[in-house]
């Protein structure tokens, strides 16, 4: 069992064939870990580069099958593969960044669909600078209660309330097709909203989601907004997008998603169509029975199943 694991006793996510001594890329999933934790942690709120090994403890838990979705079974369709985890440097934050970036220049160049665990939000910034090095247009699906667009937290620009600012000033991010959705609460300040406003990306609120009538329709509707005028789309989720009542693991943020809502907007995203996607801000030291970790099994399998039921596994 041992020579199938990650390291240690992690296995792969969900069951996946363990790449990381494999010489090419032979599945059409590929799962990695970002295991960083970058600045602006408040109070003793840390751990969350934790997150992509209990992410894979806790899929070993789960199959692929889900019966609520045409009982579909996703590894039916879809082969997966773990290829472990980016190599970070605490003490070094530009050549972490660096780091992830060019683990992910290889990736991408794989044509796979990408997941990745994080992880705090700032990994999101190097992914998807990477994905722009392939000169595509990239539109992004942002789940979460914050802007993450600081300009900056006490001198360091790739904090993890700074990845949203970064990205706005990267080339081959069309920011109007950037949708922040499900933001919202006072951990926001004006500053945040403004530089959305002036950057030309959009701000979709929980009251705009709660205020639908159909939930399925809404996200294809955010689905055409992140679409507009670009090559692919890309989601990233981070955990907070749902209530704490829902996400034990994560920042403390009331008034969000429940499960239902995020898990039934995601799927549709999947039956749409998606480059790949990523979730993070899972902490697994403020959650005693990894609740958090585990609901990422779930989500990852519902934005997969979409990606099948699209049929763009296929293409």
């Amino acid at each position: 069992m041992a020579e199938k694991n990650i390291y240690g006793n992690t296995p792969p996510m969900l069951g996946a064939k363990n790449l990381t001594d494999a010489g090419e890329y032979d599945t059409d999933v590929i799962f990695y870990g970002i295991p960083w934790e970058a600045s602006s942690t408040w109070g003793d709120y840390t751990g969350v580069e934790l997150g992509p090994k209990q992410m894979r403890l806790s899929s070993a838990r789960y199959s692929t099958y889900l019966p609520e979705l045409d009982h579909i079974n996703v590894e039916d369709h879809l082969t997966f593969g773990d290829v472990g985890d980016v190599a970070v440097n605490p003490h070094n934050v530009p050549e972490t960044v660096d780091n992830i970036e060019g683990f992910a220049d290889d990736l991408w160049s794989s044509g796979k669909f990408l997941v990745g665990l994080g992880g705090d939000h700032s990994v999101t910034y190097p992914i998807l600078k990477s994905l722009t090095k392939t000169g595509k247009k990239v539109g992004i699906i942002h789940l979460d209660s914050h802007y993450d667009n600081n300009e900056e937290f006490e001198g360091d620009k790739y904090a993890r309330s700074t990845p949203f600012k970064r990205l706005y000033e990267t080339e081959g991010i069309r920011n109007e097709s950037m949708i922040h959705t499900g933001i919202k609460g006072p951990r926001n300040k004006p500053e945040n909203g403004k530089a959305a406003e002036e950057a030309g990306a959009v701000t979709l609120t929980i009251n705009d989601i709660r205020a639908q009538d159909d939930l399925r329709a809404y996200a294809n509707e955010i689905y055409d907004m992140a679409a507009k005028d670009v090559d692919v789309v890309y989601l990233t989720i981070c955990s907070d997008v749902l209530d704490f009542a829902f996400n034990p693991g994560g920042p403390v943020d009331g008034n969000g998603l429940n499960s239902y809502e995020l898990l039934t907007m995601i799927y549709e995203f999947g039956k749409r169509g998606l480059c790949g996607m990523d979730y993070v801000e899972v902490y697994p030291m403020q959650d005693a029975n990894q609740n958090s970790a585990h609901f990422v099994s779930t989500a990852v399998l519902y934005v997969l199943a979409g990606h099948v039921q699209g049929d763009h596994h296929n293409k």
